[in-house]
């Protein structure tokens, strides 16, 4: 895998988080059959670090991005949650981009998926019954901001569906509005 490790925001990528990098993007290289770019973009903040981690292919591609306060952690936050993307959306993309050229070929038949999905059983750490209540969207975002959650489930008091609201990266508010 070609890697190109960049610094943004004043950060000064340095030889030992360079090859910290590529060695961490192995793990994500023995997915595919070909050689791939890489680009990883680490930005420094006054509070965090924030890396982001680019792997463009012929049809799509897998991206993953993650703030934390040391650089190293982000690295390797964002290549595992890279990883779990690649695992999790493997055979979903075989499948659905079956009839364009070249789609299956991307990745390594090699790796056992199942195997490895086995070794990563998710099991949901609460569960959590809610009562929608009926409310404006400036409800639902301020009983989000008062709970100290980035999203909110409501029912909307105009239309009477179910939305969601929540805190984009930006610092913006968004509402999903469901069917």
């Amino acid at each position: 895998m070609l890697v190109e490790v960049r610094g943004k925001n004043g950060f000064k990528v340095t030889e030992a988080i360079e090859n910290y990098a590529k060695d961490k993007l192995e793990k994500v290289e023995r997915y595919f059959r070909d050689e791939l770019d890489a680009f990883v973009v680490c930005k420094t903040y006054r509070d965090h670090h924030r890396v982001e981690v680019t792997i463009p292919t012929k049809y799509y591609t897998m991206r993953a991005e993650v703030s934390e306060d040391d650089m190293y952690a982000a690295i390797d936050l964002a290549i595992d949650k890279l990883e779990s993307q690649i695992r999790k959306n493997k055979t979903k993309i075989t499948r659905s981009l079956q009839k364009k050229d070249g789609v299956a070929e991307i990745f390594n038949e090699d790796i056992d998926l199942e195997a490895l999905e086995r070794e990563l059983v998710r099991t949901p750490v609460k569960k959590k019954n809610i009562v929608l209540e009926r409310m404006s969207t400036d409800e639902a975002i301020t009983a989000m901001e008062m709970l100290g959650h980035d999203f909110f489930i409501y029912r909307d008091d105009i239309s009477e569906k179910t939305n969601v609201v929540y805190l984009r990266n930006d610092g913006k508010y968004a509402v999903i509005e469901t069917e």
